[in-house]
Parts: C-alpha cells; sequence; structure tokens
C-alpha cells in the first residue's frame, strides 16, 4: 500500500486564476464528475462525492472564509 505524507500548504493565487479554478470547480460539481487540480506541483483528485462545507473564521485581527471540500482517499485493496 502506498503510503502519504500529511501536507498543509496555501498556494496565494492571483483573482483571476482563482475564479477561474471556482468556475471549473463548479462545473465539475454541477455535473456530478470528479476536479482535478496541481496544487505546489501536485496533483489532487477531488471526487464528485467529496462533501462541501464553508468555514467562517474570527479573531481580533482578522476573518477567514474557506470553501472546503473533504473525502476519505481510497485505498489499494490487495
Amino acid at each position: 500500500m502506498r503510503r502519504t505524507r500529511p501536507r498543509d500548504i496555501e498556494t496565494p493565487r492571483s483573482t483571476r486564476l482563482f475564479t477561474a479554478t471556482l468556475r471549473r470547480l463548479a462545473a465539475a460539481l454541477d455535473a456530478g464528475r470528479p476536479f482535478a487540480i496541481r496544487i505546489a506541483g501536485a496533483r489532487v483528485r477531488i471526487p464528485a462525492s467529496a462533501r462541501v462545507t464553508i468555514e467562517h473564521e474570527r479573531t481580533r485581527d482578522a476573518e477567514e472564509v474557506e470553501f472546503q471540500l473533504t473525502w476519505t482517499p481510497r485505498r489499494a485493496i490487495h
């Protein structure tokens, strides 16, 4: 079984690239298709069954909104 390493990366994007990515993601979700994206050199495949949530965080100094897609990776079966 292939082992995956933990990863937590934030990748800055221009507004233009970010909105184009959101449009591709929205089209895939609407069509019930998986979505693929490259983040910091790694290809990530998000299944159509991914759970979608929106998170809002607030502190004294900042606010943050995260659009999250969560799924359980498929494991190799031997």
